[in-house]
C-alpha cells in the first residue's frame, strides 16, 4: 500500500482503536476523473468499527472520521466513502 492509504490506517487506528477496519483505494475506478491523479490514492472506502461510535448518529460518525483525517481530505484525498459502525452493528 502507498503513504496516503498508510496515513489513514494510521490515524484511523490511533483515534478510534478500531475492532474492523478496511480500506480499500478505489482510484483505479475513477480514472479519467475529477481528482484522479497518477499512482491513485485519491479515493477511498472505508468500513471501520469502533466503540467510539455507539450510540452517535451515521452524520456524526462520519464528522469525526472526516475530523481524524481532515489533513488527507484538504489535500490528495479526493473521495472518501465511509461506513462507520459501533461493535455488533451490521454492515
Amino acid at each position: 500500500m502507498g503513504a496516503i492509504f498508510d496515513a489513514i490506517h494510521n490515524k484511523l487506528t490511533a483515534a478510534f482503536a478500531p475492532v474492523r477496519l478496511e480500506i480499500e483505494d478505489e482510484s483505479s475506478r475513477h480514472a479519467g476523473h475529477a481528482g484522479s491523479r497518477e499512482g491513485g490514492e485519491s479515493h477511498f472506502n472505508v468500513l471501520i468499527e469502533a466503540e467510539a461510535f455507539a450510540g452517535a448518529p451515521k452524520v456524526a460518525r462520519q464528522r469525526m472520521v472526516y475530523r481524524a483525517l481532515a489533513e488527507e481530505l484538504a489535500g490528495p484525498v479526493h473521495a472518501l466513502s465511509v461506513k462507520a459502525l459501533a461493535p455488533g452493528e451490521a454492515a
